[in-house]
């Protein structure tokens, strides 16, 4: 007969708390579906494709990339307890289906203009102050809000002057700012699922002072 002491048993009472659940970090996807969507759509703002055909790749990549993909992702940073990645993946999201929706929709020769240019206004305003809360995040994710926000001016004062004669130089201008908001959002992306693999900060995501 042996004389040691045999482990407890496991019941509620003695049993040890269990682990909490470990969940991926939807950032990448997010930030992929908004930097992809947007740097082909900059490229048209921006003329450098000149297609006419071209708002057909941008409207699949709203509808399912920049658009459901991205609020996907926010539904996960919800989960995650992140109300910073839940507002801006939801709304970018929601951005990129409500411009699929819109060009879908909208007859051909409908004066918009104004309305168009309100309407970017309005995401001028969310991404400024989501870039004032991604103070609290890194610096490129601060880089990638920061050139949104000025993107959505210059692409709203380009759409209240498109009515007007002359070159659409403001929309021009939003089409290049847009092209370094997806180039900064592309590394973001890369970031997190670089270094998540990897395990070490082989693409680096500092912190602005003061975090």
């Amino acid at each position: 007969m042996s004389n040691e002491t045999p482990a407890p048993s496991s019941s509620p009472l003695t049993a040890t708390a269990p682990a909490a659940p470990t969940y991926a970090d939807p950032a990448a996807l997010g930030l992929a579906g908004f930097a992809l969507t947007t740097l082909v759509l900059s490229f048209v703002n921006a003329n450098i494709i000149k297609e006419t055909g071209a708002i057909i790749i941008v409207l699949g990549l709203a509808a399912f990339y920049g658009g459901l993909a991205q609020f996907i992702a926010g539904v996960l940073e919800w989960r995650r307890g992140n109300t910073f990645g839940l507002m801006a993946f939801c709304s970018y999201g929601a951005f990129w289906l409500s411009y699929w929706w819109l060009v879908t929709h909208l007859p051909l020769r409908a004066d918009v203009h104004q309305a168009v240019g309100l309407y970017l206004i309005g995401w001028c305003i969310i991404t400024a102050y989501l870039t004032l809360a991604s103070l609290r995040t890194n610096l490129a994710v601060t880089t990638v809000l920061v050139l949104l926000t000025i993107t959505f001016l210059f692409l709203a004062i380009g759409a209240f002057q498109n009515g007007l004669p002359g070159p659409d130089t403001m929309t021009k201008v939003g089409g290049w700012l847009g092209i370094f908001t997806a180039a900064a959002a592309f590394y973001a992306s890369a970031g997190v699922v670089v270094n998540s693999t990897h395990k070490r900060d082989l693409l680096p995501l500092p912190t602005l002072p003061g975090r």
